[in-house]
Formats: structure tokens, C-alpha cells, sequence
């Protein structure tokens, strides 16, 4: 079979790679730097299609420019392989980043898709020198910046002597007055920094705009560079790429430091949640610098003390890692709508006693139109001029500078000032004389809402295409912005992150965002010296390595894990339940008035079914056909669809614990069974009904996949107080479920039923069991002692009971739980006679055995709520504290 990578290269070879590649890749578009070739790109009167194979010219080095030094290095490290196999190098980057789950969810919609994250195949390459200018001009921004906020929340000197319009930064909705007059713990305002820049065709670098917020891509750029450094590691050995981990370690090294408990301070990492669109990255950095992620919900303020809530109680929180935009972070003073933050914050802050990175109030440096003022203030406050210079910015809410720009709107790009704005960047260029002039009037009406940029066209960068239908792979140039990041080491001290996150813009368009649908690469920064090799992993294994990288089981996250453990185990109950009743109301047993009986009780009871649907004892095809049409009613309550979207949503909670395995395999099963569904497999009827026998196919299907599902959870995650929760709702559920479908069975007489029994034992997963210890007997001692009494059966009603209690109990030795145990209401089982439960009253009752099956039920009813009062809400002591000081 022909490789369809051969018809890519030229009959004429060169003698080196980097000869190839100088020769299949197309040079940038005019008036742009090409980054491949270290030059502005000249001008083209057509554009190359010898990558796609449509051209027959003959091959000559002479029509393209050599490569930069760097890009030679890199094309002549490819291996033997060389360009062929570059298409296989493609297919398994796209596979490791489905494999690892790495996303970047776009819409940020919980029924949303998840949109896989976008990663091209080569990286962006900065030589030493280009890095040594960038990573000077960042670190001065960097005091800049933070010179300025201190200056804004102190002060105010820029404000009043007008280096620094009032209008600008008070009017901004990121300033917060509540902040004025904070002093930082640590005293730095800005931990961390990104700016967004790119290349002029000269090759000189601008900066466009600026983070200070939240700034993402620090996850997303080491999963990058993890991903590029394994498809090339003899090129990134050669080159001497700078290793990022150093950095990171000076950023949490640092955070201690300025934190109020220092080098024993618990950090965590602030994130909106899992429907977040950059989720991934904050579950990625978390476990990566070894934080813990917490949402706001599971921190709480008390007496103007920031605590996290764990199983073992309140904990002290000392510094945060926020991904949270500012007016999210304390509904009592900011955005009182939010459930995201954590009501006392603010004065949690202004008490001095925690840390948070970055400080609240600083979104209004992230506004375009204060690149226009950064010189100045650069002068001012540094006594310096900035070695990064600013792409011109005028800010039209001043007059003269709206009268100057207003002749350059067709050279220009518009941007809105305020966020709440929230309009896309307009081109100049690309309008028409008459929306020119609207947008003319429009800004001398309302300048200060419009902020005027100057046009740079991006600098291209080298990618690997692949085209639609089997059309081949070529290299071709793409538009390329560059985000760098400054992390603060110390108080007042800032060091770069040799490499960064390149954005690449997805067409000839230069429109390189994420959120419309962009691409990213890997930054490869050169060293003329040694690679540092600092890794974040413990040199040796000390006390204190060992506690910086244990795992805090927070409440919320205990929670979510103890709720995976109840629907999965009613998600198998509720399966095996409508396929036991499916196969009695169409086989030799749909006769069985008991059976029928107790089989639409417990359907009813258990959601199945709706109360008003008539019992399979008055109507057994309608109640067949209700419990058919309800088996993927996601709102029904209980109902097999409902609790496969409650397994869903609480693993989304605590996926930085499940494995890759265990994640994909609930993502597929629940997309899977409502799928069937919705695309009318199954012989469905015209009223969209499946049929019994398809239904049964269904079931059986997600009977094999929850089964997996258990697998996971038992063999594969971590013995913690996490998992120990997890079991709790596991064993909880099936204890009550078993116990109720025992005792349904005695008042409908199901087990005195020849099919009722063998129903009841196939319920309970006992049927080769039970055959082969009792052979062919059909009494209650035998019924009673493999379901109820014995102690080597993982579904009677006494090992679950006793596994029950022993995973509550050693929860409670470790959290350390004062007062009557929360298994109290759990029954023993040591004290189960066969002779007792087997024993009849007078009118014929076994009141034993209904006594404690009675006993199970109300037991597992309230052992949630004490569960949830002790180690998930921690309300018992909640009255005890004021938010403030």
C-alpha cells in the first residue's frame, strides 16, 4: 500500500531535512515575519500547493529562503523517518490528548460537549537572544504593574496628578473600592502576570494585552510541552530547551514565603468548577504543584479566618490560587448573585490573614486602553523606559486623543474598554466607508467605551495540516500570539517562565482565541547554557516532602464521592430490578400474582414507574410499556437514566481522582444509553416505544458497564477517607434497597412463590449461589441464611451491614469524631439467629425477621443526614462563628 505522505516530497531531493523543509513550507503572507525563516516573508504572487501535490514544477532551494538556525536544528533531528512520519506523529499527539482528557470546554454548558484540546505539532522556537529580550521587558512590566495597584489601592498619586485617568480606572467595574487602602499579605499585589504579545514583520515583539486577574494557560502550557518534548526528544535534547519546572517551584516556593503561616501554609487553588471552560487545566495545575482544588463551597470563613472544610474539620487556609474572576469571590460584598466565591473573603483579606493571588481589584489593568499609558507610568514609576514597548493604544474616552485616531480607524482595531461590553475586536480594514462613519460617530458619542489599537499583522509560525479527505498533510504558515508568564519568587521579585503558550489562529485569519475555536503550541526557549533541571518531585523522601504532597479529602470533594458510590449502586439496582421484572412480564412467570405484585411495588418505589400507572397484576402490558418509556427519562426521579446522570455529575466534581479508565468509561456509558435511544434503535414502535426485547439488550449492556464501573471504584482508586466515603454510599444504598425488596417480598408473599423466589435471589445476585449450596430447596431457612445471615455473601443483608459500619467507624477514628457513632443506627449483625428469623407468630408473621429488615431500612435513612451534618456542611458548629471579624 502507498504511503500518502510520499506524493508530498519533491523526486529532486536535498541533502538535508532542512533543506526539505525550506522547500515545502510556504513562506509567511506578505507583511508578516516568518518565524520559520527568521525574516519578514517577501511577497508572493501566488501561493504553493507542492505540499498538496497539485504542483508539477520542478523542485529548486533557490524558491524558497534558507530556515533560521533554529528550525534547521529542528528539521534535522525528525530521525530516519523524517517527513512521512510526521502524519503518525499527528495521529498520536490527537490520541494522547483524548487519552489524558485534556479539554477546553468552549461553551462552558454542563449538557454541553467537551471539545478536546487543540495542540499543533510543532513548537514555537525562541533563540537566546530573542528570550533575553522578552524575559527583561516582562519582568519589568511585571514592577510595573504591580507598582501601579499599589499605587491605585494606596495613594492614588497617578489619579491626581493625571498620569492615570480617574475616569479610566474608578469607572472601571474591576475596581473595588472595598479594597482601598489593603495592603496585601506578603505585600505583592501581583503573584502572577501574562502578557499576550507578537512579532511586527521586523521580528521586534509588542506587547497587545495584558492579564493580571486570573491568567490562564499555565496548565494548558505544561501538558503542551509534555505532549511535544515525547514526539521529538532527540530535537529537544539537542536544542537546549529550557525546562519550566524551576519556575513553578519559585512560584509555590514564594507563595509560602509571603504567606502569613510561611513555609507551613496550606495553599489551595481556587476554581469555579468543573463547568468551567478551562476546568482541566485548574484539575491539572492542582495535582502538578500538589494544591489542593476546592471550590467556594468548600471553604468557609469564620471570625476572619479562612478555613477549609474536610473530613477531618475545619482546616486553616493560609493563600489561594484564584481562577476565579474577582467580582465572584465574595457574594456578601461583590456580586451577592454568586455561588461561586465564599461569602467573608474580602474581610478575610483585609484582616491580613490569607493570601490570595492574585489580589482582589486588579481587572482594570487588563483593560487595552491602559497599554496607552504604560510609558509613561513606566518613567514615572521606574524611572525607566519600557524595553517591551506597548503596540499603540489610545483611549478615546480623552478628546484629543479620540480627534488624533479617528483618521486611522481604517489602520486600526477597535476594542471595547469595559468587559461588560463584551463585543469582539473590530478590523478596521475590513469595513465599509459606510460603517467607517458609523463607527466614526459612534465613538465621538460615546469614547470612553472604545479603545483604538494599532493593526499588527501577527507573525507566522510553521504547523502540520492534514486535509479533509484523504487531500494529504503540508506545512503551512499560521498567524501566531505568544502569552508569557512573570510569577512572583519573593516579595517585589519576579521571574519568567522560559517558554509560554503560543495561540495560533485556526485559518489565514488572524484570530488566534481558543474560545473561537483556535489552536496552541508548545514554546521552545533556547539557553546558551545549562538546562536547569529542577523537578517539582521530592529530592528525597522526607517528612516534609511526604505531608507537601499528601491529598486533603475536602468535604465538597467527600460528598461528590459518596454520591458516585449511591447512584452507581442504585444505577446497578434499578438495571437489575427493570430487567428481572422485563423477563417475568414476557416469560413463564408473568402468571405469578405475587411476583407481579411485588415487582410493580418496588418498580414504583423505586422510581421505575410512576404511582399513577396501574400494577402488572391489572394491566401488565401498559405497566410494561411505562416501565420501558421511562428507562431514560433523565428528570424522572431514581429512574435508570436520572442516576447514570447522577453518576455523571458527581465524578465532573472529583475527576482530578478518578482515573483516565474510569472517566471515559461513565462519559461513554451515559452518552451511550440515551443515545440508543434518541436515534431509535432498537425496533422502536411509532410511539417511540423499544421494544421488551431490545430494552433487554439495553440493560444488559449497562448491566456489563456498571459492573465495570464498580471494578474502578474498588480496585482502582486510593484507600483514603475519600474512598471510604465512597464505599459508605455504595453499601448504604444497597442495604436499604435489599432490605426493602425483602421485605416487599413477605407482604405480597413473593418468596413463598416458586417464581418469586427464584426473582428474589436473582435481585439480590445470589442465583448460582444460592443453586449451588441448596441445590433445589425452595424454604425460608435456606432463602434467609445466604441473603440475610451469611458472612461470606457481598450481598446479604449482614455483610453489607457489617462492611457498612467497619467504613464508618475507621472514618471516624480518622477524623477524629467525638460523641455517638454515626453507625449507631446501622443494625448488628452478630446477633442474627437463622432460628429466630425462620420463627412465626401466631397469625404467621415472621416478626424477627420484619423487625430487622424494618431496623435496616430506617437505619440507612438517616445515616446520610448524619454524614452530611458531620463532615460535609459541618453545620453542628456553624452557629458557633461569625463570618467577620
Amino acid at each position: 500500500m502507498t504511503n500518502p505522505n510520499d506524493r508530498l516530497l519533491p523526486t529532486d531531493l536535498p541533502e538535508s531535512a532542512a533543506q526539505l523543509a525550506a522547500a515545502l513550507a510556504p513562506t509567511a503572507a506578505a507583511g508578516h515575519f516568518d518565524e520559520l525563516r527568521g525574516a519578514a516573508a517577501p511577497a508572493r504572487t501566488a501561493p504553493t500547493d507542492r505540499m498538496a501535490g497539485a504542483s508539477e514544477a520542478p523542485f529548486s532551494i533557490a524558491d524558497n529562503q534558507d530556515l533560521s538556525r533554529p528550525w534547521a536544528d529542528f528539521f534535522e533531528q525528525l530521525g530516519p523517518e523524517g517527513f512521512p512520519d510526521l502524519d503518525r506523529r499527528m495521529a498520536s499527539l490527537q490520541r494522547q490528548v483524548r487519552d489524558n482528557g485534556i479539554t477546553y470546554n468552549v461553551y462552558a454548558d454542563s449538557n454541553g460537549p467537551q471539545r478536546p484540546w487543540s495542540v499543533d505539532l510543532f513548537p514555537l522556537i525562541l533563540s537566546p537572544g530573542d528570550w533575553a529580550h522578552i524575559e527583561r521587558g516582562v519582568q519589568q512590566r511585571a514592577r510595573l504593574l504591580d507598582r501601579v495597584m499599589a499605587d491605585v489601592y494606596g495613594p492614588q498619586e497617578l489619579l491626581r496628578t493625571g498620569l492615570l485617568p480617574s475616569a479610566l480606572v474608578q469607572g472601571h467595574p474591576g475596581y473595588l473600592r472595598a479594597m482601598h487602602g489593603v495592603q496585601p499579605v506578603g505585600g505583592t499585589h501581583l503573584p502572577i502576570a501574562a502578557f499576550d504579545m507578537a512579532r511586527d514583520a521586523q521580528g521586534g515583539w509588542w506587547v497587545v494585552t495584558q492579564r493580571t486577574q486570573a491568567p490562564s494557560g499555565l496548565g494548558y502550557l505544561l501538558e503542551n510541552r509534555l505532549l511535544i518534548s515525547r514526539l521529538f526528544p532527540e530535537a529537544f535534547r539537542q536544542m537546549q530547551v529550557q525546562r519550566l519546572a524551576a519556575t513553578y517551584r519559585a512560584l509555590l516556593d514564594g507563595l509560602r514565603q509571603m504567606s502569613p503561616a510561611g513555609a507551613d501554609a496550606r495553599i489551595v487553588l481556587l476554581t469555579p468548577g468543573p463547568y468551567n471552560e478551562t476546568y482541566f487545566e485548574h484539575a491539572y495545575l492542582a495535582r502538578y504543584l500538589g494544591l489542593t482544588l476546592v471550590e467556594g463551597n468548600d471553604l468557609t470563613v469564620r471570625d476572619a479566618r479562612l478555613y477549609l472544610k474536610t473530613l477531618h474539620g475545619l482546616q486553616p487556609v493560609h493563600g489561594i490560587l484564584k481562577r476565579l474572576d474577582d467580582e465572584f469571590l465574595d457574594p456578601l460584598e461583590l456580586r451577592s448573585d454568586s455561588r461561586l466565591g465564599v461569602p467573608g473573603l474580602l474581610q478575610a483579606i483585609r484582616a491580613g490573614n490569607v493570601l490570595v493571588a492574585n489580589a482582589p481589584g486588579s481587572a482594570f489593568l487588563e483593560s487595552t486602553a491602559m497599554l496607552g499609558f504604560m510609558p509613561a507610568l513606566s518613567r514615572h514609576l521606574l524611572g525607566e523606559e519600557l524595553a517591551l514597548p506597548s503596540l499603540p493604544t489610545w483611549w478615546c474616552g480623552e478628546p484629543a486623543a479620540r480627534q488624533a485616531v479617528l483618521s486611522q480607524l481604517p489602520h486600526s482595531v477597535i476594542r471595547p474598554t469595559w468587559p461588560s461590553l463584551q463585543r469582539p475586536p473590530v478590523l478596521g480594514g475590513t469595513l465599509s466607508p459606510q460603517d467607517l462613519a458609523r463607527w466614526t460617530e459612534r465613538i465621538q458619542g460615546q469614547g470612553d467605551e472604545y479603545t483604538v489599537q494599532a493593526y499588527l499583522p501577527l507573525s507566522q509560525m510553521p504547523t502540520w495540516r492534514t486535509e479533509a479527505n484523504g487531500g494529504g498533510s503540508h506545512i503551512a504558515p499560521r498567524s501566531v500570539m505568544l502569552r508569557v508568564f512573570a510569577v512572583c519568587d519573593g516579595p517585589g521579585s519576579w521571574r519568567v517562565l522560559p517558554g509560554g503558550l503560543a495561540r495560533i489562529a485556526t485559518d489565514e485569519r488572524e484570530i488566534a482565541s481558543m474560545q473561537r475555536g483556535g489552536s496552541s503550541a508548545d514554546v521552545w526557549v533556547q539557553t546558551g547554557g545549562p538546562v536547569d533541571t529542577t523537578t517539582l518531585l521530592a529530592h528525597n523522601q522526607s517528612a516534609p516532602a511526604v505531608v507537601h504532597r499528601s491529598r486533603q479529602v475536602t468535604s465538597r470533594a467527600a460528598e461528590n464521592l459518596f454520591w458516585l458510590g449511591r447512584y452507581t449502586e442504585r444505577t446497578e439496582n434499578v438495571t437489575r430490578l427493570a430487567r428481572i421484572a422485563l423477563q417475568c412480564l414476557n416469560g413463564e412467570d408473568q402468571s405469578s400474582q405475587p411476583l407481579l405484585a411485588w415487582l410493580s411495588a418496588l418498580a414504583v418505589g423505586q422510581g421505575l414507574v410512576l404511582p399513577s400507572v396501574p400494577p402488572a397484576t391489572q394491566a401488565r402490558r401498559v405497566f410494561e410499556r411505562s416501565l420501558i418509556a421511562g428507562l431514560t427519562q433523565p428528570t424522572q426521579v431514581t429512574s435508570v437514566g436520572y442516576n447514570l446522570r447522577g453518576i455523571l455529575g458527581a465524578a465532573s466534581a472529583v475527576r482530578d481522582r478518578l482515573s483516565q479508565e474510569h472517566w471515559h468509561l461513565i462519559v461513554s456509558t451515559e452518552a451511550e444509553f440515551f443515545a440508543q435511544r434518541a436515534n431509535g434503535n432498537g425496533g422502536a414502535d411509532d410511539d417511540g416505544d423499544y421494544s421488551p426485547l431490545e430494552a433487554l439488550r439495553q440493560l444488559e449492556t449497562l448491566s456489563g458497564r456498571t459492573a465495570a464501573m464498580t471494578g474502578q471504584q474498588t480496585d482502582r482508586m486510593t484507600r483514603d477517607d475519600g474512598w471510604r466515603l465512597l464505599s459508605i454510599g455504595r453499601h448504604l444504598e444497597r442495604l436499604g434497597f435489599l432490605a426493602a425488596a425483602l421485605e416487599g417480598g413477605l407482604q405480597t408473599g413473593t418468596v413463598f412463590d416458586e417464581s418469586g423466589f427464584e426473582a428474589m435471589t436473582g435481585l439480590f445476585d445470589s442465583t448460582i449461589t444460592f443453586h449451588a449450596q441448596y441445590q433445589q430447596r425452595r424454604d425460608m431457612p435456606a432463602l434467609l441464611d445466604l441473603l440475610v445471615i451469611d458472612r461470606d455473601n457481598p450481598r446479604s443483608l449482614a455483610w453489607v451491614a457489617q462492611t457498612l459500619r467497619g467504613r464508618i467507624v475507621k472514618v471516624e477514628a480518622a477524623a477524629g469524631t467525638p460523641g455517638e457513632s454515626a453507625a449507631a443506627g446501622i443494625p448488628e449483625a452478630s446477633d442474627l439467629s437463622l432460628v429466630a428469623l425462620c420463627t412465626q407468630d401466631a397469625g404467621g408473621r415472621y416478626a424477627a425477621l420484619e423487625q430487622y429488615l424494618g431496623a435496616c431500612v430506617r437505619g440507612v435513612m438517616g445515616l446520610s443526614e448524619v454524614l452530611a451534618t458531620r463532615y460535609f456542611t459541618h453545620s453542628a458548629d456553624a452557629l458557633r462563628h461569625s463570618v467577620g471579624a
